[in-house]
């Protein structure tokens, strides 16, 4: 038996599943958390994942052939030429650089960056938090030697001394300065936003290629990009829209050609495989249950319970869940919001529904905006934690006008990063065959009229966003 391990080194946790490398059959796993905050030390993933790989394979007495790292995207690691961390470490969900985004487009326009890059920057692009570090801290700036993403550091850290960092173009084409189109970074875009420092970035890797090895001989595989990561799991192809419900929103699809959204609501981002991977991305998802919930004094189990005993559209009450601003659409500074509130209507039950409404309804934006660029929706794969909600099951069948299958729990992440171990590991062409096991979730009525009272009080709100 042959086994490999997948790492998912996410925002809040690092997940470890060790993994038969010929069936995808997980035969042991373990998760470490993470320090909260939107800036962390990067010592500390490390730490977590080694951790987690230990207490995964704690009662495995077979060798590691290989490993694979998915990690959170955008984040901004900057190392001096020791290797050590110049400063903690800024997230995708620190918006900080909100300031230095808008000066980045304008400079540059969004039709150019787009063609360039496939994307918009946000603020939470790496490429907009180099710009804030070069604004705000130029002192750390000028020790700065190289950049990488969160993944590219915890594959470097695992890997022998004197490896050169390395990623893939999934993941790179998260930073703003990667081209998807030729596969290339863009120096002089980093530059530009860097005040013209030029730090030295990883090596670029294809799909099934080896960055390195560990001390003790085990493959270490290029790593990707959650997202990617997830995708690889599914075995996405053509056809398939993925919703996420992570502490993050994610909506994206595998196709064959790349975008280009000059509006910014979709990033071009590429996939795991060689293909393409458009994305929107939302803040705030699952945390908006979690916050709800304590709102009410209950938990995620009593939450479900509570929303499906109110009917379709809560009421009239409508939950615009922009809790932590957000990224789509581009509102960093937004705070959320509870509308339509009557006497008669102000109850747990509708407060319940409406939160779960209104986090499905930013991610059902997120899938017209998919459609708008070309994308073809054959059916909705719905993962993450809360994907498993009989409340959230129930709204997103009415709500994304397409079959929606709810795939079997896992950490699709790390079993994405352990897929693309096995196929690194086999040199083969083609990752190897896992099994996908879904369930269909029957379609319910009422969603046309909760998404266009969720539109319309955006439009009240926040004005124009698109």
């Amino acid at each position: 038996m042959t086994l490999v391990i997948g790492v998912d080194s996410s925002t809040q946790s690092t997940k470890a599943l060790v993994v038969e490398a010929e069936t995808g059959r997980v035969v042991g796993g373990s998760r470490q958390p993470h320090p909260d905050g939107t800036e962390v030390d990067p010592r500390a993933w490390r730490i977590a994942c080694e951790r987690a790989v230990a207490e995964a394979r704690a009662d495995v007495s077979e060798p590691i052939a290989a490993i694979a790292v998915a990690g959170q995207q955008h984040g901004m690691v900057t190392v001096d030429a020791d290797g050590e961390p110049v400063r903690p470490a800024l997230l995708w969900n620190d918006t900080r650089s909100a300031a230095e985004t808008e000066q980045f487009v304008a400079k540059h326009r969004p039709d150019r960056l787009a063609e360039l890059t496939g994307s918009v920057p946000v603020p939470s692009f790496t490429v907009t938090k180099l710009a804030w570090l070069s604004e705000h801290e130029p002192a750390a700036a000028d020790r700065v030697d190289r950049v990488m993403l969160p993944h590219d550091w915890v594959s470097w850290t695992l890997s022998e001394p004197g490896t050169e960092p390395a990623t893939d173009r999934g993941d790179a084409s998260g930073t703003g300065y990667f081209s998807p189109r030729t596969g290339e970074w863009l120096p002089d875009l980093l530059a530009d936003a860097f005040g013209g420092r030029t730090p030295r970035l990883p090596r670029l890797l294809g799909p099934a290629e080896v960055g390195g090895r560990t001390t003790e001989g085990t493959l270490v595989a290029a790593g990707t990009g959650d997202n990617m990561g997830a995708a690889l799991a599914l075995n996405a192809g053509p056809g398939d829209v993925v919703v996420s419900l992570g502490t993050s929103g994610t909506v994206f699809a595998v196709t064959e050609e790349g975008s280009a959204d000059p509006t910014g609501f979709v990033a071009g981002f590429c996939d795991a495989t060689g293909r393409y991977l458009p994305l929107v991305c939302t803040l705030n998802a699952a945390r908006v249950l979690t916050t709800t919930a304590a709102l009410l004094g209950t938990d995620l189990a009593g939450l479900d319970e509570l929303a499906l005993r109110a009917e379709p559209g809560s009421g009239g009450l409508v939950f615009v869940p922009y809790l932590d601003g957000e990224r789509t659409p581009n509102l960093p500074d937004a705070s959320g919001t509870l509308t339509g509130i009557r006497r008669g209507n102000l109850t747990p039950e509708n407060v319940a529904r409406s939160a779960v409404e209104g986090m499905l309804c930013g991610l059902a934006d997120g899938l017209a905006e998919l459609r708008r660029v070309g994308v073809q929706a054959r059916r909705v794969l719905l993962i993450g934690g809360a994907a498993r909600s009989a409340a959230v099951q129930a709204v997103a069948s009415g709500l994304f006008d397409a079959p929606v299958e709810v795939p079997e729990p896992a950490e699709y992440v790390a079993l994405g990063a352990a897929r693309q171990a096995a196929w690194a590991l086999s040199g083969a062409s083609e990752p190897p065959a896992w099994p996908v096991r879904a369930d269909a979730i029957e379609p319910s009525s009422g969603g046309e009229a909760v998404r266009a009272a969720y539109t319309a009080a955006v439009a009240q709100i926040h004005g124009h966003v698109g």
